[in-house]
């Protein structure tokens, strides 16, 4: 029988991730009001969380790989819970900055242990079912939003809302720890692990992985500013946009895993990436908003249940390594996420916009074209 709990229990894992980075977003503007912080400034201690973030799971791929993701991704959780306040109780630019640099490292801890965790579940359940675990992590950050959202509507103090939220997160770890799968005990005699060399699929994963993740960010930042600058789109139309990206991305991660049981995780990251660049290229050339937001959501369910499959991939190149492989491929994903927006912001200096959505674009085309490649099984997984 499948880990059906322990599908459950991570799916969990992956809620209360978004559920607890969303309550922080949420509060930003409150917390950037309390603080004093200039927006040039809150710009600037963003970059801190995410590079803190990459930090964290360099170290978290190896504590995988000693311990089990299941106590690196509970402690990990429980220490993000345990420090979401800290944004709320800053009061000056370096507390808060401080604060940011703590709830990152856990964040990046936590991505690479929770992944690992869903390579575990999944290979148990011999299907492909990572991307209803980051659909997860989505639903988590709604609910922050509905939450958060209410909260801020009624006056609830933001301590208040962090403490509460913290709470929240250190017994819902505590609670999904006992089904999760444990790492299995050491083997005797079994010879001393060394550093996990850098394989030519590994670092093909990362790239992909960071062209549809940069893509994914460009999504993130710029689909509001495209509808409201380029189409001139009131400011609550613009929000449309990254509704209607989001929800798609939700939507079709809860349903990719059986297309890909049918097609293969090659197959059917070569179609939706293409589905993805035709998408943002809709959008690119779309003449008002309608069609636009129309496009973000063709964009959203090309790139929805394409990197779940890299990171998937990435843990099973070798089981014994499987953190660290997954830390590898998450990192360099998660640069392009953090440079995509900057990237195309610098280009805009020089180009259109929408001229400079060919960038993500051929992203999106060369992920698609190399899918196969990145993806194949193992010689050992054919035989």
């Amino acid at each position: 029988m499948p880990p059906t709990r322990a599908r459950i229990a991570t799916s969990g894992v992956f809620a209360l991730n978004g559920f607890l980075l969303g309550m922080w977003i949420v509060n930003i503007p409150t917390i950037k009001d309390r603080t004093g912080v200039d927006q040039a400034d809150l710009g600037l201690m963003l970059l801190v969380l995410g590079g803190m973030a990459w930090i964290g799971m360099q170290l978290s791929g190896p504590a995988v790989d000693r311990f089990g993701s299941r106590p690196v991704a509970i402690l990990a959780t429980i220490a993000l819970a345990a420090t979401l306040p800290g944004p709320g109780f800053a009061t000056s630019g370096g507390q808060l900055v401080a604060a940011l640099a703590v709830v990152g490292f856990f964040n990046g801890f936590i991505d690479v242990a929770q992944n690992a965790q869903a390579v575990v579940v999944e290979r148990e359940y011999r299907r492909p079912i990572m991307s209803a675990f980051h659909a997860f992590y989505s639903l988590g950050a709604l609910l922050a939003s509905i939450l958060g959202g209410g909260l801020i509507a009624l006056g609830v103090d933001v301590r208040t809302t962090l403490v509460v939220a913290a709470v929240i997160g250190v017994a819902a770890a505590a609670g999904v720890r006992p089904f999760l799968i444990p790492a299995p005990a050491p083997v005797e005699d079994a010879p001393a692990k060394g550093r996990a060399p850098w394989t030519s699929k590994v670092l093909l994963l990362g790239l992909l992985a960071f062209s549809l993740l940069l893509a994914e960010g460009v999504a993130y930042d710029w689909s509001t500013i495209h509808l409201r600058d380029s189409l001139g789109s009131s400011e609550t139309i613009a929000a449309v946009a990254y509704g209607a990206f989001s929800a798609a991305m939700t939507i079709v991660r809860l349903l990719a895993d059986r297309v890909v049981a049918a097609w293969g995780p090659a197959v059917y990251v070569s179609r939706a990436a293409l589905v993805g660049a035709l998408g943002l290229l809709g959008a690119a050339l779309a003449p008002d908003a309608g069609l636009a937001i129309v496009a973000w959501a063709v964009f959203g369910v090309g790139l929805a249940g394409c990197v779940p499959q890299f990171f998937s991939a990435a843990g099973n190149v070798d089981p014994a390594a499987s953190g660290t492989y997954l830390a590898r491929v998450t990192s360099m994903g998660y640069v392009g996420l953090l440079a995509g927006p900057s990237v195309i912001g610098l280009l805009t200096h020089w180009i259109p916009l929408t001229t400079a959505f060919a960038l993500p674009i051929v992203g999106c085309l060369a992920a698609g074209l190399l899918a196969p490649r990145a993806l194949a099984p193992a010689p050992k997984e054919r035989a």
